[in-house]
């Protein structure tokens, strides 16, 4: 039986991977501060990863597999250090936002990576992530996986920016609806396609590096498909960049934004290279799949809820009564 080990576990995208292990018939283990349960058949070890003794419990095992996706490199370089030599392989979760620069479309994993965060520097996400894969690499070599997935996307996101789309969509129904005016691009994963295939990586102890996200498409056509999945009738207001802007709406994500919404100076952002993941067996489930479990999601949480993303709906009124649309 394989013995894996998932620091963490007990979080959306880590407790997808062990319960993909646990359907493949591994022994799996999660290391968590706890007050979240390990799926079922997974054992829990509690462990405060803060902590100088959070490995102890778990340091002295032989370890088929270990799967790490935190974003703090103290926490990342402590485990490759208290763990690395008793692991067969290492799959590190790391983000496409590592990179240093997002101005090339279609580049590949090959593209320059942002200087790795130092001790005591202020926190940076594209820093964070490239000192935790220095670490992964120092301490496991050919024994590592590195996986880099760009917008993870599907039922149970804790950020609220994809399913902002559908749920708003469904929660206007005849009413408009605001939506960036502007081309962009868009490049999301399936959260079930990635947990999918980080484990099948550790299955073939896999070493190497993939972006791991979908095809690139345009904005406007994952709206539409938000929008058709809702079965909204309403008006569709398409707000150029400057009348978004000038009504403060955000890019991207957080409140008062526009999820998904990204500036115009970042045109290889949502434009990776995704051979190397499409060559080693990566899938993408059907778009409209991905948005009906969200939507179901949306709809189980209560579409007008407070949300960690997006415009509230009389935010988004009051701006569309001000564009006289």
């Amino acid at each position: 039986m394989t013995d894996v080990l998932v620091l963490g576990g007990t979080g959306w995208l880590s407790g997808r991977v062990a319960r993909e292990w646990l359907a493949r018939g591994a022994r799996v283990t999660c290391l968590a501060r706890g007050g979240r349960p390990a799926p079922d058949g997974a054992a829990l070890v509690v462990g405060d990863r803060e902590t100088r003794d959070a490995y102890a419990a778990v340091a002295a095992h032989e370890w088929d597999e270990v799967v790490d996706v935190s974003s703090m490199p103290s926490h990342v370089a402590q485990a490759a250090g208290a763990l690395g030599e008793r692991a067969r392989h290492w799959t590190y979760v790391s983000s496409l936002s590592v990179y240093a620069a997002d101005d090339v479309a279609g580049a590949d994993e090959s593209a320059a990576l942002a200087e790795p965060a130092l001790p005591g520097d202020a926190y940076d996400y594209a820093r964070a992530k490239s000192a935790a894969e220095a670490s992964v690499r120092a301490a496991c070599g050919d024994r590592a996986a590195v996986v880099r997935p760009g917008l993870i996307v599907g039922d149970g996101d804790p950020t609220d920016r994809f399913g902002y789309w559908v749920g708003r969509f469904a929660l206007a129904a005849d009413g408009p609806v605001l939506v960036p005016g502007d081309e962009r691009r868009s490049q999301v994963i399936d959260v079930d396609d990635l947990a999918r295939f980080l484990v099948d990586r550790g299955e073939k102890r896999w070493h190497g590096v993939a972006n791991a996200t979908g095809p690139s498409a345009p904005l406007s056509d994952v709206l539409r498909a938000a929008r058709a999945v809702a079965g909204h009738t309403g008006t569709v207001v398409a707000a150029s960049d400057a009348d978004l802007l000038a009504h403060d709406v955000a890019y991207w994500m957080g409140p008062r934004s526009l999820p998904l919404w990204l500036p115009a100076d970042m045109p290889g952002f949502a434009t990776r290279s995704i051979e190397t993941y499409l060559r080693e067996g990566g899938q993408h489930a059907p778009l409209t799949e991905t948005l009906e479990r969200a939507l179901a999601h949306e709809r189980a949480l209560g579409l007008e809820r407070e949300r960690r993303a997006g415009l509230t709906r009389p935010d988004e009124l009051s701006i569309i009564d001000a564009l006289g649309a």
